[in-house]
């Protein structure tokens, strides 16, 4: 956890950024911590843990077998957790820093970007990203960073003038499933792991928590110009965006390879909205709302 791939020390990103959910991180310290400490009980103690087993088991192999596989189970599991802490710190900081670089990557022409849309920009580590890939282009463009949170764009506009991209950012508070912007409004639209976030009150692997999921994406598309440029990075779900924009008509649906990311599997799909054209006989014009 050294460096990431866009030259930026992790002590860094952390020192701008610092991290969302910082409970968790602690949450799943605590917790291997408690399972170490265990574990050495076992390790130390385990004659006395051994007679203890025998009050259960009337057999001394069984009460030994016991004994053994539950101090084993503790190690294991004080080695998950500590890997899964390890992971969620290095997710929340230089792989999404790293990602986002990605992300900006994938848009082979910046210089003609005027704007640019971050949904649910967060701590403003994609944001800063386009905007300052947009002042190394020398371009006049800004991109807006939407988040439901008026108190996090506020400290999302901080980051910027940090990293000297002020000037290039504007931030906005807004519902995502009715982004306040007119239709076909943004070169570029982007997301990174905020997505499946969306609808979580009805439960992740819901009905209605995929349709509220769809339902970002298809805003997401609405206000993309035609020959605009959409990439999201994010979390399980991403096969989903992949039919939904299928649905939608989109064009050059590329999905990159799999990414662990917070303990699970994580994707970057980019697509490209079709230029319009005038319908022909029997043809119908999309809504790209769902």
């Amino acid at each position: 956890m050294g460096k990431s791939n866009g030259s930026r020390d992790w002590t860094q990103i952390y020192a701008i950024y610092g991290m969302d959910q910082w409970q968790t991180l602690v949450f799943l310290l605590c917790h291997a911590l408690f399972f170490s400490l265990l574990s050495f009980v076992f390790l130390f103690y385990f004659d006395p843990i051994f007679h203890f087993f025998q009050t259960f088991f009337p057999s001394p192999s069984a009460a030994r077998f016991a004994a053994g596989f539950s101090g084993a189970v503790t190690s294991i599991s004080a080695v998950c957790l500590f890997f899964a802490a390890a992971n969620f710190f290095y997710s929340a900081g230089p792989l999404h820093y790293e990602m986002a670089q990605r992300m900006v990557g994938s848009v082979y022409d910046w210089s003609t970007v005027k704007l640019a849309l971050d949904i649910g920009c967060g701590r403003g580590i994609l944001l800063n990203s386009v905007a300052t890939q947009l002042k190394k282009t020398g371009s006049s463009g800004r991109v807006v960073g939407l988040d439901r949170s008026k108190r996090t764009t506020l400290s999302t506009l901080r980051t910027a003038n940090i990293e000297g991209v002020g000037e290039y950012v504007t931030c906005k508070e807004g519902d995502v499933r009715s982004l306040p912007f007119e239709d076909n409004y943004f070169d570029v639209v982007v997301s990174a792991v905020f997505i499946h976030t969306v609808g979580k009150e009805y439960g992740h692997r819901t009905v209605e928590a995929a349709a509220e999921r769809v339902r970002v994406l298809g805003e997401m598309v609405r206000v993309l110009k035609a020959g605009g440029v959409g990439v999201v990075w994010d979390l399980i779900h991403v096969p989903e965006y992949v039919r939904r924009l299928q649905e939608l008509k989109m064009e050059d649906i590329r999905v990159s390879e799999r990414v662990t990311a917070f303990m699970v599997s994580s994707h970057m799909v980019s697509f490209r909205k079709p230029n319009q054209h005038i319908l022909g006989p029997g043809e119908v014009r999309l809504d790209w709302r769902c």
